[in-house]
């Protein structure tokens, strides 16, 4: 269940990935990370009145939201300036942040997941492979690295708020939603909002979208090993290289084909340990 949770946090995430970049586009990266997690907060309100518990996971979901701000600012602001299918999956090197925090905690994986771990992490960075080689605005891919430090610092808190009772999940999701509107909403009124309001459907999809990624990833940490299901939550660069490529015509470099190649075998070999 851990795997199917995991991987379905890498569809959603993919998907809103893709939308929230294309919307980065037309309106500040600012104005669609405050407005889509407010849509997500919303929708946890009347959730965790019902089926939160436990407060003191709202302090990893606080520090878990800052994080977050940060990165879905650097991320989304990347994928405007840079190229979908090379910035997501430099993204997703984030990864490698719970990965280790797991393995000093003393997380054992199996040899199969040792491989497929290694495999999965090989291919993202494959798939950055073209832009890493030169010929390329260096602006794109330093945000794109504070995003992956930011992604693998919530990875991180949401696994150690999200555990114990099943409410926890809810209130850490909902901490996080409150400290990420209130550190972007500011700079989203500073900087202007701009024409926000003929894009506002696909907004509310983001927000409900990624909320439904988080609460499918946090559910997966809560089953299974979080060096496993943090490598198999960060594939979403999947997902949103193969959108940019139909949607928007983007075309990928044969190191890049590689790279996807490399993360469908890891997920291969880490499903079937």
């Amino acid at each position: 269940m851990a795997v199917l949770l995991a991987l379905a946090s890498s569809l959603l995430w993919g998907w809103s990935d893709f939308l929230g970049g294309t919307l980065s586009r037309r309106v500040p990266a600012a104005t669609v990370v405050a407005l889509s997690q407010a849509v997500a907060l919303l929708s946890l309100v009347p959730l965790v009145l019902l089926l939160g518990d436990r407060p003191d996971s709202l302090l990893p979901g606080l520090a878990a939201g800052l994080a977050g701000a940060v990165g879905l600012g650097a991320f989304y602001a990347a994928l405007a300036s840079g190229t979908m299918g090379v910035v997501a999956p430099l993204a997703a090197t984030g990864a490698t942040l719970p990965v280790v925090f797991g393995l000093v905690r003393g997380e054992d994986p199996a040899l199969l997941q040792a491989a497929g771990i290694v495999l999965a992490l090989l291919g993202v960075v494959l798939a950055s492979g073209p832009e890493l080689s030169g010929g390329a605005t260096l602006r794109p891919l330093l945000l794109a690295a504070v995003a992956a430090c930011g992604f693998g610092t919530v990875m991180i808190l949401v696994a150690e708020g999200s555990q114990g009772p099943s409410g926890a999940v809810l209130t850490t999701m909902l901490a996080l939603r409150l400290t990420e509107v209130g550190a972007v909403a500011p700079i989203a009124l500073r900087r202007g909002l701009g024409e926000w309001r003929p894009v506002w459907p696909l907004l509310v999809v983001v927000g409900l979208v990624d909320v439904s990624a988080n609460v499918c990833f946090a559910y997966a940490s809560r089953s299974g090993l979080l060096s496993v299901v943090a490598v198999l939550g960060s594939l979403y660069p999947v997902v949103t290289v193969l959108l940019a490529r139909q949607l928007h015509g983007e075309r990928l470099a044969r190191v890049q084909v590689l790279g996807v190649i490399g993360t469908l075998g890891g997920v291969a070999l880490i499903a079937g340990a």
